[in-house]
């Protein structure tokens, strides 16, 4: 019997221990407020919209659902997707948008059109067709637009003339919505944006009529029909984006982007006295252009190219203008991610990850020589100043400064008025009553950034004890980092009486564009090497780390790796758990996969190198793969065909299908607490320990 409180419960109720933490921060330029958004504890789901009066620093709810629902939060299928893709797991208001004085707040409860008046504290909902989808104000606070029904509309912020601006044209046509690529790999959530006179809006069309379609079934429900996804794998045809600039009164006017040549939109930025900026993309991503967009005749001029010959980098927040006119990008040269503004560079040897604001100074986060940690810096100016990783939002001279910290748990917000704190921002977050038994290394010829965590108590040269790794390892996605909450569910691990390692190889973020590319053509050999090398490294300074005992575990790309440690390293690994791995690169995406393995009709072997299928015939260590059946960006079909192939070579294993799963790994108390204790007992009997 578990108790209700057992951490594992704990941190499924509370999301991670994330729930309770403000976010969404946007500032009124006058340094009056501040909106944001916050669940009401640190164990409820429903996030509120708040209003922080910077005077004062008294908070009042803004826009709560509790009192603008009246019942039950219901999801239109589409939202559910927008959510998968932004890995969005609470309720109520999760995104708000707002005018260009914060004052008009407008957001989707219910597939239902909301807004919120900041000064009066007014809050109503405004007739709209339904579901809306991802509603934001205009600059000028006059009108909200919205997506429903693949439609653009516009309606006036007092609730007339709620109309189209862009109708579809047909079947799998849209006006205004971020595709699938976009948001699942580009960070690109939106598609349209407001001029700053918010008369007009540059609008993305997407046309998705050649995507091939995949069905995702309920097997546990076979009376359901499956659900009909356009899902674009390596090496088959992308959504088609256009673009177009729409001003209120429905007139159109088409802009000039070859989107064959470049076919993927990365971005686009329209601010006060700037004309518009695009990114577009080649389908290889070794360019990238930076175009401004003429709004009165649709024509483009390039201001900026940049190439690579492994690939182009996408970093959150450029291209952007400066007030002054100058344009704001990241360039990677000479060993860094540099934040380039018109001709000069600004971030010296920093590792630039993303631009926050740009003002008179660019406000952006980066890391320096320890790349476990991010800081916020203004121009040449840091503004963090303890360790750790850091966000800001910035309006005028307010900063809103967020720090994840090894020192405590959960976020610390702090306001900062011209660079001196003047106040916070309240956190609800949960203590998870675990503090990790930690050791943050550096080690071997690399200088493999690794994370080691023993029981809590442990007392060193008392035992020795079966290892367990716990790496994510792939790109865009870091896990040691100096921050407490990324090592709660490790340290729960360790708990269970390992030693836990988690260690960043190549490929990962944070240590520049040389480090990022040594994958290039090759997941498999750098990241299970730097694996590999990381726990002989750390074991040959730590005595109690047992080596004829070693498990790995691991979801998505760490599913992959863990996959491949025991196929392809079974002297070393000898048991592995992979949560939704990718086993055949062909089945994933073509923007993620297309980057660093290329066109599989150009490079197929390179396909074939990455696979898991192949390997199958040299399974001969236990090895338990896991899979969401509702998973729609790492299909079942992967973990299928490996379970298949294994069964085809005569290797036993085990798998464990999750129905209803979808990429997202289960948050039910009783379900996630019994997932975890499940894969313990499972690793335990597969390496012969009590």
């Amino acid at each position: 019997m578990t108790s209700e409180n057992s951490f594992l419960r704990l941190q499924a109720r509370t999301q991670r221990f994330t729930l309770g933490s403000p976010r969404e921060f946007r500032i009124a330029p006058d340094g009056g407020h501040l909106l944001f958004l916050r669940s009401g504890s640190g164990e409820d789901r429903t996030h509120v919209l708040w209003r922080q009066d910077l005077g004062t620093g008294q908070e009042t709810r803004l826009g709560d659902p509790a009192v603008l629902l009246g019942g039950a939060e219901e999801l239109s299928a589409q939202e559910r997707a927008r959510r998968e893709r932004s890995r969005e797991q609470g309720a109520g208001v999760v995104g708000v948008g707002t005018d260009g004085a914060a004052r008009v707040a407008a957001f989707a409860l219910s597939g239902r059109l909301f807004a919120a008046d900041a000064l009066t504290g007014d809050a109503r909902e405004l007739p709209a067709v339904t579901p809306v989808v991802d509603p934001r104000p205009n600059p000028t606070g006059t009108h909200v637009a919205y997506v429903a029904d693949n439609a653009l509309r516009v309606v006036g912020v007092d609730g007339a003339d709620d109309r189209a601006l862009a109708a579809p044209e047909g079947e799998d046509r849209a006006w205004g919505l971020a595709e699938f690529i976009a948001a699942e790999e580009m960070n690109r959530s939106r598609g349209y944006w407001w001029s700053p006179e918010g008369d007009r809006l540059l609008v993305a069309h997407t046309d998705r009529r050649e995507v091939q379609r995949w069905h995702i079934a309920d097997p546990a429900n076979p009376g359901v029909e499956p659900a009909v996804v356009a899902y674009p794998a390596a090496g088959t045809p992308n959504v088609r984006v256009s673009l177009a600039v729409i001003s209120l009164d429905g007139t159109r006017v088409e802009v000039d982007w070859d989107g064959v040549d470049q076919p993927y939109l990365v971005t686009a930025h329209w601010s006060a006295g700037g004309k518009p900026l695009i990114a577009v993309q080649s389908r290889d991503q070794r360019q990238v252009q930076v175009r401004a967009v003429d709004p009165d005749t649709g024509a483009t001029e390039v201001l900026h190219t940049e190439t690579d010959e492994h690939w182009v980098e996408i970093t959150p927040g450029v291209p952007a203008w400066t007030p002054s006119g100058d344009l704001v990008r990241v360039t990677a040269r000479d060993g860094a991610n540099r934040l380039v503004v018109g001709d000069t560079e600004v971030s010296g040897d920093l590792q630039v990850r993303a631009v926050l604001d740009v003002a008179d100074d660019v406000l952006y986060t980066a890391s320096a020589e320890d790349p476990t940690q991010v800081h916020v810096y203004a121009g040449d100016r840091r503004l963090s100043t303890v360790d750790g990783v850091h966000s800001a939002a910035r309006s005028g001279d307010v900063v809103v400064l967020t720090s994840w910290s090894l020192e405590w748990s959960g976020p610390r917000v702090q306001v900062l008025r011209g660079g001196e704190a003047v106040g916070q921002v309240t956190t609800h977050t949960v203590d998870p009553g675990l503090t990790p038994n930690l050791q943050l290394l550096t080690v071997g010829e690399r200088d493999l950034r690794v994370a080691l965590l023993y029981p809590t108590g442990h007392v060193p040269g008392s035992r020795t004890l079966p290892v367990l790794l716990d790496p994510y390892g792939g790109p865009h996605a870091q896990r040691v980092l100096s921050t407490r909450n990324a090592f709660l569910a490790p340290q729960w691990l360790a708990d269970q009486g390992f030693a836990v390692l988690v260690a960043d190889g190549r490929g990962t973020p944070g240590r520049g564009p040389v480090w990022e590319r040594a994958i290039a053509g090759d997941f498999a050999g750098p990241t299970l090497t730097d694996q590999i090398d990381a726990l002989h490294a750390v074991a040959a300074t730590h005595p109690d780390l047992d080596l004829t005992k070693v498990a790995i575990r691991g979801w998505s790309y760490g599913g992959y790796l863990s996959a491949l440690a025991v196929l392809r390293a079974p002297d070393v690994f000898h048991a592995a758990i992979a949560g939704a791995p990718v086993t055949d690169w062909r089945l994933y995406d073509t923007h993620y996969t297309e980057r660093y393995l290329g066109h599989p009709d150009e490079s197929p072997q390179t396909y074939t190198n990455n696979s898991l299928i192949d390997d199958a015939p040299k399974l001969d260590r236990p090895l338990l793969i896991i899979h969401g059946l509702a998973d729609d960006n790492v299909v079942v079909a992967h973990a299928i065909r490996l379970s298949s192939a294994l069964v085809a070579a005569g290797r036993p294993h085990a798998l464990l299908p999750l129905p209803g799963v979808t990429h997202m790994t289960p948050q039910e108390d009783d379900v996630a607490e019994n997932f975890l204790l499940l894969q313990v007992r499972w690793l335990k009997s597969s390496l012969g320990v009590e």
